[in-house]
């Protein structure tokens, strides 16, 4: 069945839309704060869709994160005991307390890592706030971290270009069943522990 290779070849058209890089800063703004999807799903496709303009992408993408991020700083400056139960509904409180130790430990050093760890980044951001760390070392972590990370994310999508495009058109519907198998070996192994 060829279901994941026909979403490929939309998710490209969609990258090579006029008006993508306008929803890339969205959406990046939005992820630093708020929202749960992370802007790589947007800038890889577009950088291996447009390879030209992949550096040009990923500033998009660090400045509109930057911003969005001194968002979620405000909010957790602000507004932390309106967000609080939230972050229990949303199964992010552990992850919120996780990072507050981070950021008690390295301070500065956190924000950077920020960049490029599986945590989500609005946490780190919302607790920066709450612990009101400093606002520029934050903003310059920030830049840093996320500039690394989306710099990289670009360049290796890039640095792969059309023949990448095309290696993975051809074997995505592979890959794709190839993932909803694991995702369901996953389920079952974590159901019976």
């Amino acid at each position: 069945m060829k279901l994941f290779s026909s979403l490929y070849a939309r998710a490209m058209r969609w990258a090579r839309h006029p008006r993508a890089p306008w929803y890339l800063a969205g959406l990046s703004f939005a992820e630093s704060s708020f929202f749960p999807v992370p802007p790589d799903v947007m800038l890889a496709p577009m950088s291996l869709a447009r390879p030209d303009k992949a550096w040009w992408f990923a500033l998009i993408t660090t400045l509109a994160s930057v911003v969005g991020g001194i968002g979620g700083y405000f909010i957790g400056l602000w507004a932390f005991d309106f967000i609080e139960p939230m972050l229990h509904d949303f199964g992010y409180y552990g992850k919120y307390l996780q990072v507050r130790s981070w950021f008690d430990e390295w301070g500065f050093w956190a924000i950077f890592v920020a960049g490029f760890s599986p945590i989500p980044y609005k946490v780190f951001t919302i607790t920066a706030g709450v612990i009101s760390m400093s606002f520029l070392p934050f903003v310059l972590a920030s830049l840093i971290g996320r500039g690394g990370r989306f710099s990289l994310v670009a360049g290796l999508m890039a640095w792969g270009g059309k023949p990448m495009e095309d290696k993975l058109h051809q074997y995505m519907d592979v890959i794709g069943w190839f993932v909803v198998v694991l995702i369901f070996v996953a389920v079952i192994v974590v159901k019976i522990q």
